[in-house]
């Protein structure tokens, strides 16, 4: 009797032993988990005896999400300070060109005395000329625009960027003598490259390739934007994404949810500043009839399209959708 009871004894704790899967804590000590509830989630296994599997989860949740909000804060901090550094830079780049302008005054004043200002040489003119695009060479420097002599006059590059991030580099060859023109450019057909040199060229070198980098510096935010929202969020957006050449008219669909239903949104941009990388207008509309909740919804969208670069506008809109549902 008592081999009989030893032998049941040892088949109960093979069973035992064959239902449960041991692991050990941290102390050493053994602790069995019934292997069906044991739960799987984003690769991890949780233990799923009640609150320590619930626990876990949120855990590892909560962790994510830290990580997370950290890589975004570091970003701000970055844009922060690279829009530190744009402001010292403009600054002095005001300041350089006030130093110009003085240097320009008083080198006229020094040839009124010897020539009659009514009818200078045309040596005296190009001398003023070359010593002038000198100066501007040195203030845009530091602000994307470099250039150097040319045996005719002058060859300026306009480097593109937007948030930091370097785009596309264009350049305008000058001929300065006898007059200001335009010899050759890379500049796209789109911008209105004659409007503004029949506005400045003759005139003021230095506020026509300042404005000319504004235009273009202008479209190239406009375009990458565009470039990282289909990047991005290709799968958000219902369709293809409609630019023109200019990229100052964008035009897109997406879709919300509310109480179990899908609602569609048309998204129409108009950029009426073209040296602006916002857009003036955001005029969004979704299917009539639909609830007033969406209408004012739609309200706020169009408020954080005007105020952020599109790509953030819309990464913000679908986090805040996602964090109330």
């Amino acid at each position: 009797m008592e081999e009989g009871h030893n032998s049941d004894g040892k088949e109960n704790a093979l069973c035992g032993r064959s239902l449960t899967a041991a692991s050990r804590d941290g102390g050493g000590r053994m602790s069995a988990v019934p292997l069906a509830q044991r739960k799987v989630e984003g690769g991890k296994v949780y233990s799923g005896d009640g609150v320590l599997g619930y626990l876990e989860m949120l855990e590892a949740q909560a962790h994510e999400l830290g990580l997370k909000q950290e890589e975004k804060e570091q970003q701000e901090k970055k844009l922060d300070r690279l829009k530190a550094r744009v402001q010292e830079l403009r600054a002095r780049r005001d300041e350089l060109q006030a130093k110009v302008e003085l240097q320009e005054k008083r080198l006229l004043d020094k040839e009124a005395l010897v020539t009659d200002p009514a009818r200078p040489s045309a040596q005296t003119v190009l001398e003023w000329k070359v010593k002038s695009i000198k100066g501007m060479l040195q203030v845009f420097y530091l602000t994307g625009i470099s250039g150097k002599l040319t045996k005719q006059g002058v060859c300026f590059c306009i480097s593109t960027a937007y948030e930091g991030t370097y785009l596309d580099s264009y350049y305008v060859d000058l001929l300065i003598n006898p007059e200001v023109k335009i010899q050759r450019h890379s500049v796209p057909v789109f911008i209105p490259l004659e409007q503004i040199a029949k506005k400045y060229l003759q005139s003021d070198i230095r506020r026509f390739m300042s404005v000319l980098s504004d235009h273009l510096n202008a479209y190239v935010g406009r375009r990458h934007q565009a470039d990282q929202l289909e990047e991005h969020f290709s799968d958000r957006i219902e369709g293809t994404l409609q630019r023109n050449s200019l990229c100052n008219l964008l035009v897109f669909n997406y879709t919300v949810s509310s109480d179990s239903k899908t609602f569609p949104f048309n998204v129409r941009l108009l950029y009426g500043n073209l040296c602006c990388s916002l857009p003036t207008e955001a005029i969004l509309s979704c299917t009539p009839g639909t609830l007033p909740l969406l209408a004012k919804m739609a309200a706020a969208h169009s408020n954080t399209f005007r105020q952020m670069a599109l790509h953030k506008a819309f990464d913000s809109i679908i986090n805040a959708k996602e964090s109330q549902d």
